[in-house]
C-alpha cells in the first residue's frame, strides 16, 4: 500500500526545498559581491546596487518563509500567497542577473 503524504509532510518538503534554494542563492550573492569587488568603480556601484536589491528580496523571501514556519501547516493558505510572491520576485531577479 502506497503511503499518502499528509499536508504537514507536503509543507515540510516544500519548506525544505525553499530553504535549500535560499542557501544556494545566498552563496551566489556572495560570489556576485566578490565579482563586484574586481570590477571598476563605476561598474562596481551599479553591480553593488543590483546585488543589494537581490539581498533585500532574498531577506524578504526568508522572512515570509520564517513567518510561515512559525504559523505552522494549518495556516499554509494564509501565508502561501506572500511566500510565493516573494519567492517568484527573487527567482526572476536572479535569472535576470545570471543570464
Amino acid at each position: 500500500m502506497e503511503k499518502v503524504e499528509t499536508q504537514v509532510e507536503k509543507m515540510e518538503t516544500q519548506v525544505g526545498k525553499m530553504e535549500a534554494q535560499l542557501k544556494k542563492w545566498g552563496a551566489k550573492l556572495d560570489e556576485l559581491v566578490a565579482e563586484a569587488e574586481k570590477t571598476g568603480n563605476e561598474a562596481k556601484v551599479d553591480y553593488r546596487k543590483v546585488v543589494n536589491d537581490l539581498k533585500a528580496k532574498r531577506l524578504d523571501a526568508q522572512m515570509k518563509l520564517d513567518e510561515f514556519k512559525a504559523a505552522g501547516s494549518k495556516n499554509w493558505d494564509t501565508f502561501k500567497a506572500g511566500v510565493e510572491s516573494a519567492w517568484k520576485e527573487l527567482e526572476v531577479s536572479f535569472k535576470k542577473l545570471t543570464k
